[in-house]
């Protein structure tokens, strides 16, 4: 059965961001597995629609609820926020998942890709978690938990010019998680704050990157045996299942074949 540390997040409501593919998919799908009722937004809703269904027929105890989201518009951010409130009163785990890279190196890259990057690496990860932080405290959760979805980017700067500016903003994660772990501490609450850092992930996440050189991407995954979506959904529920006084700041995972 479901007894175990995970048993208390049962019937309580998780906020997924991208869940419509890859990490954000895998993460969605097992929280619904433990009984979440879980919030999965992205810009289009359709593969959600899909995933809500699977984890019907399977016969999971939790709900996977889509919702139309582009992180990108913060108005579109607080509706959201404010219809979860009205449906099922608030957030209690807030999984900052959504991320991308464009190929925008530094000496010669487009505005537009950088400004997309900090857009919805940076501050929609910033305003979903103020939110649900505001969600918590307006319903007195003194145990919830936001994690952000980092990546080894956000630790070391490697020598390949399309990620460069990604990294910055992967930089920028490692320390808001910080940030958030100290203001949470200074607020004397209980309520958590993580980040995951993953090398590859094997998703669709470098075909976004170079889309116009689908080999390339290919090529990315073909190279050594990746970490799968599962991996970083089993990591996600290790940080859940922490006992009160545990908490987990940043799991640093890469493929085992990963050189950098």
């Amino acid at each position: 059965g479901r007894a175990g540390p995970m048993e208390r997040w049962s019937g309580r409501v998780a906020l997924v961001t991208g869940a419509s593919v890859g990490i954000g998919a895998a993460v969605a799908r097992a929280l619904v597995q433990h009984g979440m009722k879980v919030v999965g937004c992205a810009r289009s809703v359709d593969k959600i629609e899909k995933l809500a269904a699977e984890c019907q027929s399977a016969g999971y105890p939790g709900t996977l609820i889509p919702y139309k989201c582009d992180l990108s518009n913060e108005e579109e951010i607080l509706s959201m926020f404010s219809a979860i409130r009205t449906l099922h009163q608030g957030v209690d785990v807030c999984i900052n998942n959504a991320g991308l890279a464009r190929p925008e190196p530094l000496l010669s890259g487009r505005t537009e890709g950088w400004r997309t990057m900090i857009d919805v690496n940076v501050m929609a990860v910033s305003i979903c978690t103020r939110e649900a932080y505001q969600s918590m405290k307006e319903r007195n959760i003194d145990d919830g938990h936001i994690i952000n979805i980092n990546s080894m980017n956000g630790h070391s700067v490697v020598p390949q010019s399309v990620v460069h500016f990604y990294s910055a903003t992967k930089y920028a994660v490692t320390a808001l998680t910080e940030g958030l772990r100290q203001e949470l501490r200074e607020a004397r609450t209980h309520i958590r704050a993580t980040c995951i850092s993953p090398g590859l992930v094997e998703t669709g996440f470098a075909f976004k990157l170079h889309d116009n050189d689908p080999e390339r991407a290919a090529a990315t995954y073909e190279s050594i045996r990746c970490l799968k979506a599962e991996d970083m959904a089993n990591a996600v529920i290790y940080v859940l299942s922490a006992p009160p006084h545990v908490q987990i700041g940043d799991i640093q995972m890469r493929p085992t074949e990963q050189i950098s």
